[in-house]
C-alpha cells in the first residue's frame, strides 16, 4: 500500500508517516519499481501503536524502548510493566503539581475582585510577591 493509505488505515497524517521514518521509528520501507514506498499491514499496526502510546502520554524515546521491548515476545512482561509503571508514576506526578497550580490560580481568582484599579489586583500583588 502506499503512503496515503498507509496513514489513512492507521489513523495519522502522512507528515507523521515521514516523520517516524525520518526519526527511525518505522522502519525504511520497500520501495515498488515506480520509485513509490510500499507499506504492509505491519506497518500499519505499528503507526496504530505509536498513536496509542502517544495518547497514553509516552515520549518517542519511551515509544522506540516499548517497541524493542513488544519485539522481543518471548522475554519476561516484566520490563514492560516497569516501564509502563513508572509513566504512570510521572503523570501522577504531573497531576499532583497541576492540582497545586489550579488550586493557587483558584485562591488568586477568588481574592480579585475584577473590578477597580489594577496597582490593587492581588494577582498581581501575588506575582510580584518574593518568595519566603
Amino acid at each position: 500500500m502506499q503512503i496515503g493509505l498507509l496513514a489513512k488505515r492507521a489513523g495519522v497524517p502522512i507528515d507523521t508517516v515521514r516523520y517516524y521514518e525520518r526519526n527511525g521509528i518505522l522502519p525504511p520501507p520497500e520501495r515498488q519499481a515506480s520509485g513509490y514506498r510500499a507499506y504492509d499491514e505491519r506497518d500499519v499496526e505499528r503507526l496504530r501503536f505509536l498513536r496509542r502510546a502517544k495518547a497514553l502520554g509516552f515520549t518517542l524515546v519511551e515509544i522506540r524502548d516499548l517497541l524493542e521491548l513488544s519485539s522481543r515476545r518471548d522475554d519476561d512482561m516484566g520490563s514492560l510493566k516497569t516501564a509502563a509503571s513508572e509513566k504512570l508514576a510521572d503523570v501522577e506526578r504531573k497531576l499532583a503539581e497541576l492540582s497545586r497550580i489550579r488550586d493557587g490560580l483558584r485562591v488568586l481568582v477568588e481574592a480579585c475582585p475584577g473590578h477597580g484599579a489594577l496597582q490593587r489586583c492581588p494577582i498581581l500583588a501575588a506575582l510580584a510577591q518574593e518568595d519566603a
